[in-house]
């Protein structure tokens, strides 16, 4: 067999949806999760309208149900003040803090990639 056989056997018998590879797309997939990921990695803790602000073309609809499921995901950290009017701060969590190097290296191969 060679080798463009045993790759194609070895593809044939892989189980994708079972990898940390899958996993880790599972949790970061999605047109804005990244975006959001990294703009708490720059600015650390972040106001919802201020988010939406840096992220800009966002709707408050999206911006919020994706915050939502990033918070499931415990990527995000959500504190909210009881005050008036509300005031609700967003933070990476330690796990989410995880993903800073995925993210910086990212960056580094899209700052030398792009033309």
């Amino acid at each position: 067999m060679n080798e463009k056989e045993n790759y194609a056997q070895c593809i044939s018998n892989a189980k994708l949806g079972e990898t940390g590879f899958s996993y880790t797309l599972s949790l970061i997939n999605g047109k804005y999760k990244m975006t959001i990921l990294y703009t708490l990695m720059c600015f650390g803790v972040v106001r919802f309208n201020e988010m939406k602000k840096y992220i800009g073309e966002i709707s408050y609809k999206t911006l919020s149900s994706t915050l939502k499921e990033l918070e499931a995901d415990k990527l995000v950290n959500r504190k909210e003040y009881p005050q008036i009017p509300p005031k609700v701060e967003y933070s990476l969590t330690e796990r989410g803090k995880s993903l800073i190097p995925i993210l910086d290296m990212m960056c580094e191969w899209g700052e030398a990639n792009r033309e």
